[in-house]
């Protein structure tokens, strides 16, 4: 599984050099695994970020993303239909990428997004706090594992952006369809936005 995963990020990280000298906000070719993912058909933008990354003989891959649709009646809300739809769109779409840890927030929302994705990788979900975003960057970067981080709107951009040394604020309460997704590697950390063409059946 090692060197599956190695291999994996290896090419990714590659692509991702090639494409490393044009600007920034240019559209890159989705990679083939997303083509697997029948239900997470992408138009994917590409922010390459050149900053000096840790020491780390791998490449690893960490993937982060807001909770799924949630209810409005509650104060720790569950998913709505929808919600749940795009949770197990997440999984397919994470299908083909071999994960070492999943990581949620405390909360009904949060938990739920992840949970498919976490029992389809044989994972159990590990919690941390959104007011130690901080200490989670440095616990990400120090681990080196390949990781999927669920957060929310005013703290997953703001992770992603400590995670490469850039300033990223909070994004729109109405976005559910981002990826963040940050290749590590002994030289370089890049910074890739993925937008997912999910579309609920209900609506």
């Amino acid at each position: 599984m090692d060197g599956v995963r190695s291999e994996f990020n290896k090419q990714l990280y590659l692509q991702g050099a090639e494409n490393g000298a044009m600007a920034k906000h240019t559209n890159y070719p989705a990679t083939r695994f997303f083509l697997a993912c029948a239900s997470a058909m992408l138009l994917m933008t590409a922010i390459p970020i050149h900053v000096a990354a840790q020491e780390s003989p791998d490449l690893f891959t960490i993937y982060l993303v807001r909770h799924a649709e949630k209810q409005s009646d509650t104060t720790d809300p569950p998913l709505t239909s929808c919600g749940i739809q795009r949770s197990e769109s997440l999984s397919a779409f994470l299908e083909a990428v071999p994960l070492d840890v999943v990581y949620s927030t405390d909360y009904k929302r949060t938990q739920s997004t992840a949970v498919p994705t976490a029992r389809a990788q044989g994972l159990s979900i590990q919690s941390y706090s959104t007011q130690a975003l901080e200490e989670m960057a440095e616990q990400l970067l120090g681990n080196g594992q390949d990781a999927l981080v669920v957060g929310h709107s005013n703290t997953t951009g703001v992770l992603a952006g400590l995670l490469v040394g850039e300033e990223i604020g909070a994004f729109d309460e109405s976005i559910y369809n981002r990826v963040y997704q940050v290749v590590i590697s002994k030289d370089d950390k890049r910074l890739h936005i993925f937008h997912t063409a999910f579309d609920c059946a209900e609506r």
